[in-house]
């Protein structure tokens, strides 16, 4: 056993260039009273630097820091690429993986409401007239990496191929996910090993969309987006006056706009800087919230795993210690885009950082990012 769950609700098993001269700098009046003031006199000047030398080493075409301390919004932008018509930081940017943040933020909801349990079995939502293994894989396995799935589903690379640089999910729709999940035979019994997987989140959307009769989409707008005024995050393209265009590895040659396929609940959110602090300063004071309990659920760790079980997992987010508190992130790429979400209740912090070139490696967009909120 390679990782150690606990108690989840639900769980019957209780498992680089010159840059641009138009970095934007925006910095937003307090939204949170009563916390301390960030972004004036030496800690402002400060907090400036610091983010301009993070959008400097993040080397991206475009690219996206904004931080709120206690409410207060602090925005840099930047990038090796020309402005685009639209400013940088009023674009929406693709979130890959860290769209598994809105997906744990949903079924918690949809817990709390009593539409759903969490410890609903996958395929009897899928195909009530199958027969139910006596270990079934439930929505909260899914969610929590313990399926005992694999990252992609059998026959995914073939598929893709032919799309492999510029949209293979696109070409493995949620049929094709479903079919490939009702036919896989786990070789470990569920809820007793971690491996992450996008295969499982993505059917976990599914198995929710078909337990409450209600598309993805819709249920994320209704239970999520909307409650929390996240008017600018979407699930899909809109065009280039809206959407921040993707590159390459060498930050130059573009990428079309990414098409998740029937991974929509794994990796198709999008949405602009303002609109994701909105989310991560709910997760930092959820108090008064129309979300309140789903939020705080979201902190709680359910999965410790690894070497004196150090890595520590909620049903949303990645959890690490620091010196003063748990800091709380997640992040994403898609093939031209990559972000990080992250948030410390001990210091009010919250930051989304994102940009446009695909991850490589020894890529150091992530590494700044996490190291960023790491230190504040």
């Amino acid at each position: 056993m390679t990782g150690r769950t606990t108690p989840w609700p639900g769980d019957p098993h209780a498992g680089e260039d010159s840059r641009a001269d138009d970095d934007c700098l925006d910095t937003d009046e307090a939204r949170t009273p009563g916390g301390p003031s960030a972004g004036t006199g030496t800690d402002g000047d400060e907090l400036h630097q610091r983010l301009e030398s993070a959008v400097d080493a993040a080397d991206a075409p475009d690219v996206v820091f904004a931080v709120s301390r206690y409410g207060r919004r602090t925005i840099h932008c930047g990038g090796t690429a020309p402005p685009p018509p639209t400013p940088r930081q009023d674009l929406r940017y693709e979130l890959g993986s860290a769209s598994k943040t809105f997906t744990g933020l949903l079924l918690a909801q949809l817990i709390r409401r009593g539409l759903l349990s969490g410890g609903e079995p996958a395929t009897a939502c899928l195909d009530p007239a199958r027969r139910t293994d006596a270990a079934p894989v439930t929505l909260a396995h899914l969610l929590t990496h313990t399926s005992g799935l694999p990252t992609l589903p059998a026959g995914f690379f073939a598929r893709g191929l032919p799309a492999w640089r510029t949209n293979p999910y696109a070409r493995y729709p949620a049929a094709r996910v479903i079919d490939a999940f009702l036919r896989h035979r786990p070789r470990h019994r569920p809820g007793t090993r971690w491996r992450y997987s996008n295969f499982g989140v993505a059917v976990l959307g599914h198995a929710v969309a078909a337990a409450t009769g209600r598309a993805w989409e819709d249920l994320l707008t209704e239970h999520v987006l909307r409650p929390l005024a996240l008017s600018d995050t979407a699930l899909r393209a809109r065009g280039p006056d809206t959407d921040a265009a993707g590159h390459g590895k060498d930050g130059r040659t573009p990428v079309p706009a990414f098409d998740a396929g029937g991974f929509q609940a794994a990796g198709a959110v999008r949405a602009t800087p303002h609109d994701l602090l909105t989310f991560l300063e709910a997760h930092l004071d959820p108090s008064g919230s129309p979300l309140a309990g789903a939020l705080w659920s979201v902190r709680t760790p359910v999965l410790r795993r690894g070497l004196g079980h150090r890595h520590v997992h909620t049903v949303a987010w990645f959890r690490h210690p620091t010196d003063a508190g748990p800091m709380y992130f997640h992040g994403g790429a898609t093939l031209g885009q990559q972000a990080f979400l992250g948030f410390r209740p001990d210091t009010g912090t919250a930051l989304a950082a994102l940009c446009t070139r695909r991850f490589r490696a020894g890529d150091p967009f992530v590494s700044t990012a996490y190291a960023f909120l790491a230190k504040e």
